[in-house]
């Protein structure tokens, strides 16, 4: 990243490219370019197309960068443009490929381990390693049979760590329906894990 932009606002940025300054794109680029690629691979689940429409994503912020007003911070503009991508692509197809949410990643992106291995985060050890299989595998159905709104909401929070309030612009929802949807998403999951509450407890 180049030096004389590394300690520049995501909006200054957007104002330097408006006004002729391409290395200040790329600098926007470097910083959210891996972050929307996994946004959006995790509504396509599909590699190649994920890149595809993280091309899309960016060529949009080149083709609208001067209609950015600064009335929401530069990221939240950037993923709500994310979102409106995938869900065009989604409306696009006939016939949707969903994939696991534990299948492996490739080594670039989590040295062949699962999403769900990632946010576990621990050595279950010998005598724990079937069970904890089986909740993996439990959370990953309960994951992908979630309300689409629900879903969205338990991924942006869940693996883009955004705050409720960024959601909620994103979204186009008041906050308070943003956190109702995340309790939802939380319920069925905890629901999915009943009939191992108290193991799954005993984790966290």
């Amino acid at each position: 990243m180049s030096s004389t932009h590394e300690d520049i606002s995501d909006e200054a940025l957007l104002e330097r490219f408006n006004g002729g300054d391409s290395a200040a794109f790329e600098t926007l680029l470097q910083r959210y370019e891996r972050a929307i690629y996994n946004f959006v691979l995790r509504s396509v689940r599909d590699r190649d197309r994920a890149r595809d429409l993280t091309q899309d994503v960016f060529l949009k912020v080149v083709q609208r960068s001067e209609q950015f007003r600064g009335q929401s911070k530069f990221s939240t503009w950037l993923y709500t443009i994310a979102r409106n991508v995938c869900i065009d692509h989604g409306r696009k197809m006939v016939f949707r490929r969903h994939k696991s949410l534990d299948e492996p990643l490739r080594d670039d992106e989590g040295g062949g381990s699962s999403l769900l291995d990632r946010v576990e985060g621990r050595d279950l050890g010998a005598e724990r390693e079937a069970i904890g299989q089986d909740i993996q595998a439990r959370i990953a159905a309960a994951v992908e049979e979630l309300p689409d709104d629900q879903k969205e909401v338990f991924l942006m929070r869940q693996v883009q760590h955004l705050p409720f309030k960024e959601i909620a612009k994103i979204v186009g929802v008041p906050e308070n329906t943003v956190k109702s949807r995340m309790r939802y998403a939380l319920e069925r999951l905890q629901a999915a894990l009943a009939e191992y509450r108290d193991y799954a407890e005993g984790l966290a």
